[in-house]
């Protein structure tokens, strides 16, 4: 297969980032439902490079820091080329002093606790914890890392910390990620994030954030990083996948998904690769992290997510109930270009 990416460049916050339009997700490699060795994950990650992917998202939950220790191994190799960066904060990892089962569904883990922890003094410590797992002295882009039952802490003390690293120019880019789009709006109507990670509330299944946050992002000039297209699994393969947002999908989500499908199927069409293409018409949205834990996983998604798709598949889904009118869906000129690697590595911004 062909080297490919996505040759268009687009700004991610205000500090003069620019990526591609798919970046690579680091929970899978960092064990999210089953393990991957080293070996594996350092494959993984090299193809997503190879396939022009220079945008990396982690945190110290995936895999109580392994993520971040393979992301920040691999990009150690690359030093002089160019690739933007994020991680996050608001959970420390902690020893734990008798076995537990706090893996949060990843696997492999032994003796880590986590601590969710939106102070000022936790935000520095788990800053700090990440370069070191990083190997770096500073980040591109810092989220404060699903704050949902954390709110007061994280407003009065979590933005305000993330502040201060933005402002000693230790991060570039700061905001919030999570699984909801209410508090997210709250972060971009009441604070000067950048840039906010909106996983799973805007994909072929759940259009809600369509209501509340990507207007507002709009209307703030606020970037949107986009995960969970695939919401956890259904949305790659119903039949065979029946997790949805990382628990078992209800049944009326799975005889949903299997309608998407069906007329996915009708319009020949990987349903797989409607769902990558489908969030990249909105304009708040920047850019989609794709999680992968394997190479092929990653040439799998490189080809759907340069896929043709009939504009008939978008007006069967409305038709039928299942994508809102209200949408914006992709049209040829939406579709990222993928014929090659950039000329350079300074086709996009490194950190600095």
């Amino acid at each position: 297969m062909p080297p490919t990416r996505g040759p268009e460049l687009v700004p991610l916050g205000r500090a003069g980032l620019r990526v591609g339009r798919y970046g690579f997700g680091g929970a899978p490699i960092g064990g999210l439902f089953e393990a991957v060795d080293e070996d594996r994950a350092r494959d993984c990650l090299a193809q997503a490079w190879h396939d022009g992917m220079r945008y990396f998202d982690t945190a110290p939950h995936y895999g109580a820091g392994a993520s971040e220790r393979l992301i920040g191994s691999f990009l150690a190799g690359k030093r002089g080329a160019a690739w933007v960066l994020s991680t996050k904060v608001g959970r420390l990892l902690e020893r734990a002093n008798a076995p537990t089962t706090d893996n949060a569904g990843f696997a492999g883990e032994t003796g880590v606790r986590r601590v969710f922890d939106f102070s000022r003094d936790g935000i520095r410590r788990s800053f700090d914890e990440s370069l070191v797992r990083l190997g770096l002295d500073h980040v591109d882009i810092l989220f404060l890392h699903d704050p949902d039952d954390h709110w007061r802490q994280a407003i009065d003390e979590g933005f305000p910390a993330l502040a201060d690293l933005r402002d000693q120019g230790l991060v570039r880019s700061i905001g919030a990620g999570m699984n909801q789009s209410a508090m997210l709006t709250r972060f971009v109507r009441e604070t000067d994030v950048d840039v906010v990670l909106l996983a799973g509330r805007y994909t072929l299944l759940d259009q809600q954030a369509l209501d509340d946050l990507l207007p507002a992002c709009i209307q703030r000039g606020t970037s949107v990083v986009l995960g969970g297209v695939f919401n956890t699994g259904v949305l790659a393969n119903p039949d065979r996948n029946l997790t949805y947002d990382y628990g078992q999908a209800p049944p009326d989500v799975i005889e949903r998904a299997r309608r998407i499908a069906d007329i996915c199927t009708r319009s020949g069409v990987d349903m797989p690769a409607a769902a990558l293409q489908f969030p990249l018409a909105h304009g708040a949205i920047t850019t989609v992290v794709i999680g992968a834990r394997s190479r092929s996983e990653v040439e799998q998604n490189t080809q759907y997510a340069g896929a043709p798709i009939p504009a008939q598949l978008w007006d069967d889904l409305r038709s039928e109930g299942l994508l809102r009118a209200d949408a914006p869906v992709p049209t040829d000129r939406d579709l990222p270009d993928t014929d090659g690697l950039p000329d350079t590595d300074e086709s996009v911004s490194a950190p600095s």
